[in-house]
């Protein structure tokens, strides 16, 4: 595929979240071999590339803000996360990170902003970037903030019973997911049947 074709209006991306859905949930990872993909995350990702869409992660990482983890060791961290994808053959084509939170740390990082999911604008960021279709697109997330942060702009929401889902599963929530899945693999099959 060349470069052209890659930037074409109408583009879809699966957005990934990170922390429980791509990797094992550990809470604010503090150093890199706290860092651990599932065993199917490759798979996953892999399946994405050979279908064509976009695959895009999006993670909050207010740790950042609290003082937990700096800038450096999230670009050491996301490194080794697409070495060991680059290794079974997947890729992801854009990290798209939240650093801030409303209540914690100090500028630049204790933002009330508009990337911190459930708000879209890492989403938006990307359809920039890429020139995706949001409304053709899907995030795929351990949490119910992931499925609000897809229903922001009309995308659909699945999500999986790793990190913190099968929790989540157990609150009362309005949100409502366009399909649960047991894992980030079965969602992503999900997805490219549906498609």
């Amino acid at each position: 595929m060349n470069k052209s074709d890659d930037r074409q209006p109408g583009k879809r991306a699966i957005f990934i979240d990170r922390d429980g859905t791509l990797n094992e949930e550990v809470g604010y990872i503090r150093e890199l071999r706290q860092f651990r993909l599932y065993d199917f995350a490759a798979e996953a990702v892999r399946l994405i590339n050979t279908a064509g869409w976009r695959a895009i992660v999006i993670t909050n990482q207010s740790g950042i803000a609290r003082g937990l983890l700096t800038e450096d060791l999230l670009t050491e961290i996301h490194g080794q996360m697409n070495a060991e994808l680059a290794r079974a053959d997947a890729r992801v084509d854009a990290i798209y990170h939240c650093p801030h939170h409303p209540n914690f740390g100090e500028p630049p990082f204790r933002l009330d902003c508009d990337c911190r999911k459930p708000k879209p604008g890492l989403l938006r960021r990307a359809a920039a970037d890429f020139q995706l279709d949001l409304s053709a697109s899907v995030v795929i997330g351990d949490r119910f903030r992931d499925v609000e942060t897809a229903q922001a702009v009309g995308a659909k929401g699945v999500l999986v019973l790793t990190g913190y889902g099968r929790e989540e599963l157990e609150t009362q929530s309005a949100v409502q997911p366009d399909h649960i899945a047991v894992n980030l693999l079965e969602a992503v099959r999900w997805v490219i049947n549906e498609s």
